[in-house]
């Protein structure tokens, strides 16, 4: 129980701090410290981090941060798309699944990095002009081109889809997409992203518990514990250097898989 909880608090700090965490490491915590499988980790996490995603994505809404309309449009698809992931996720090799999931923790890493060495410590992103998402100067509001809805939709989809397959809750792949692809203020697209997350990993929730998945009581300390956490990062995020976190957060990554793929190894 108390690496449950140690996990957990962990888990929602990093959510709360980047918005795109703590799926993604969510899974690694119950495989390597508590000792389950990818299928039994896999419906934990996501209760953890949707759950702990709705807590911030409500004190976004509060302070006005999130854009709902996107995050409704990508969570709808990620919905519809959340099933095939998990369609493959119960007929592919657990080992396999492992792998995939070492490779999009790399993948993340590298993004994280990227963004770092292409912010050159400025936080600007001089190709803005280039981005499928702007906002209205005018209004503050997103300007709704057919460009703009597709890519909401298509980044939505890819989402969902990850999440039933690997059991992350996708803000790893939100955040990076949303700076890339809009002109929407950090705090904003972490707020967005959490929202997505809370929605998509609410459906995904009930479709496991649907299909008869049982969340032991240890799963409960984890999923607790990590809200308690969500609440922590949100609060003291605004004080924590950006470019520093992302490094931070890229290495973790990197070591996180790297162990996995030496126990898979092992095992």
């Amino acid at each position: 129980m108390t690496l449950a909880l140690t996990f957990g608090l962990l888990i929602g700090v990093v959510l709360g701090l980047t918005g795109a965490g703590g799926g993604i490491l969510a899974v690694p915590a119950l495989v390597l410290g508590l000792g389950w499988s990818m299928t039994q980790a896999a419906p934990v996490a996501l209760f953890a981090v949707g759950a702990a995603a709705a807590v911030g994505a409500i004190d976004g809404l509060r302070k006005g941060l999130v854009r709902w309309r996107a995050a409704l449009l990508m969570a709808l698809l990620g919905s519809l798309f959340t099933p095939l992931g998990l369609y493959f996720a119960h007929r592919l090799p657990e080992a396999l699944l492992m792998v995939l999931f070492c490779a999009v923790l790399v993948i993340v890493a590298w993004r994280m990095l990227s963004q770092v060495r292409g912010d050159h410590g400025t936080g600007i992103d001089h190709g803005w002009q280039q981005k499928n998402c702007m906002l209205d100067p005018s209004t503050g509001r997103l300007k709704w081109t057919v460009r703009c809805s597709a890519t909401l939709a298509v980044v939505g989809a890819c989402c969902g889809f990850l999440t039933g397959l690997l059991g992350v809750g996708g803000g790893f792949l939100l955040v990076p997409a949303f700076r890339q692809l809009s002109d929407i203020r950090l705090h904003g697209i972490i707020a967005t992203s959490l929202m997505v997350i809370a929605l998509v990993s609410g459906m995904a929730i009930l479709g496991a518990l649907h299909a008869g998945v049982r969340i032991p009581a240890e799963g409960f300390v984890f999923i607790g514990a990590s809200i308690a956490g969500m609440v922590a990062g949100r609060a003291v995020s605004a004080k924590v250097p950006a470019k520093g976190l992302q490094c931070g957060f890229a290495g973790l990554c990197v070591a996180v898989a790297v162990y996995l793929l030496v126990h898979l190894a092992a095992g």
